[in-house]
């Protein structure tokens, strides 16, 4: 059997460092043939080193004379900047992509990579917040699978193979509930940076850390549902499981619920989106169900988190309105890291921004990359 020859989009982030140990384990299996970087020029360098890729990308270019001179004595292309990400995904050297770059930066990459025919296994949940109907449109023209690598969405296309034509009452995306679950109004309001960051059950880059403490990630991960497996946001329902053990579930219309468990791992959903449809030895950590005991669910509260509300409505109003919402989120999540504003300050930021950006219906690509420049700065001048 051939190997598959993977792009990993951000591969010194979390998703795409975990991606590679999962090379590492099967490299009987897969290969890395392209690795890119926004700015860690070094990890970038010693990862080139370790799985000698036909290319790399950095996309600072200021980095650029670094990692060339670092990689100058090994046959590795080194390119830099935006716009050779989307010409190394369309590579004959490439299989499959993995798009795990952070934020509305991984859209234009994603679509280059399926209009030239390569299978990708996404993780950049903005890519289908921001343009699911131009991004699953693109699939389809182009006849080239979406694989999700969420655990959660992983987890419902899991439960949905065997499944063809047995109708869906809802899908169950289930939620930690981040640090902040059991918090009051007057405890949010006074959070710090540092306390967000420390997730209770993954670990995760900085920026989808936030996301999950203010459930905005949530909120994404639904409208990301509503695109990936074609139900309205109405018939998808966020359920609080501290535990993380279920990573969603599927309720069908005669009453059943399928579910997919295992322990809080990202290298189980990647190796999954990678080889499948089959299931490799070797991934996560079994599960030890007597050790757990129990496991439990609750409501969200969307009174102290109304990240989840903005997302929904955002979907139900449709056309560029999930684009602003994913631009304040970026803008604001930043803003709190940086300290310049609160954690309570975030949800309210992103609904006056939804209020100030003029809404387009029926949105282009250009629309998209037009409306999100404006939000950002709408976003940008509120803050102050």
């Amino acid at each position: 059997m051939r190997k598959k020859r993977i792009a990993l989009l951000g591969s010194t982030g979390s998703i795409g460092t975990q991606a590679l140990s999962v090379i590492r384990r099967h490299p009987e299996r897969f290969e890395a043939t392209v690795l890119t970087a926004g700015s860690n020029a070094d990890l970038l360098i010693a990862q080139a080193i370790e799985f000698g890729p036909d290319a790399v990308v950095i996309a600072d270019e200021s980095r650029y004379a670094q990692v060339k001179d670092a990689l100058s004595d090994r046959p590795i292309k080194v390119y830099a900047g935006a716009e050779a990400l989307c010409q190394v995904v369309e590579s004959q050297q490439v299989d499959m992509v993995l798009a795990a770059m952070v934020g509305f930066a991984g859209l234009k990459p994603t679509l280059c990579a399926l209009r030239a025919g390569k299978a990708v296994a996404l993780a950049n949940k903005e890519t289908l917040v921001v343009a699911g109907e131009l991004v699953t449109a693109c699939a389809m023209e182009h006849h080239v699978p979406l694989l999700p690598v969420d655990s959660e969405h992983s987890a419902i296309f899991q439960c949905l193979q065997g499944e063809v034509g047995n109708p869906v009452e809802k899908l169950l995306l289930t939620a930690s509930g981040g640090p902040f679950r059991k918090f009051t109004a007057a405890q949010l309001a006074d959070v710090t940076p540092a306390q967000a960051l420390c997730h209770p059950q993954w670990s995760m880059g900085a920026k989808i850390t936030i996301d999950s403490a203010s459930m905005l990630n949530k909120g994404f991960e639904m409208i990301e549902a509503r695109w990936l497996f074609g139900l309205p946001v109405e018939r998808i329902e966020v359920v609080v499981h501290p535990e993380s053990i279920v990573h969603s579930a599927v309720a069908f219309a005669d009453g059943a619920v399928k579910a997919q468990l295992g322990v809080p791992d990202m290298c189980l959903p990647i190796q999954y989106a990678f080889a499948y449809p089959q299931r490799l030895a070797d991934g996560a950590a079994p599960l030890d169900l007597f050790a757990l005991g129990a496991l439990h669910f609750e409501r969200p509260n969307e009174h102290l988190f109304p990240c989840l509300t903005l997302a929904r409505e955002a979907s139900q109003r449709g056309g560029n309105a999930p684009c602003v919402l994913n631009a304040a989120g970026e803008v604001t999540n930043q803003a709190f890291r940086d300290g310049r504003i609160r954690f309570v300050d975030m949800p309210d930021l992103m609904a006056r921004t939804m209020a100030k950006v003029p809404f387009e219906a029926t949105p282009s690509l250009d629309t998209y990359f037009a409306t999100d420049a404006e939000a950002r700065a709408v976003c940008e001048s509120m803050i102050g």
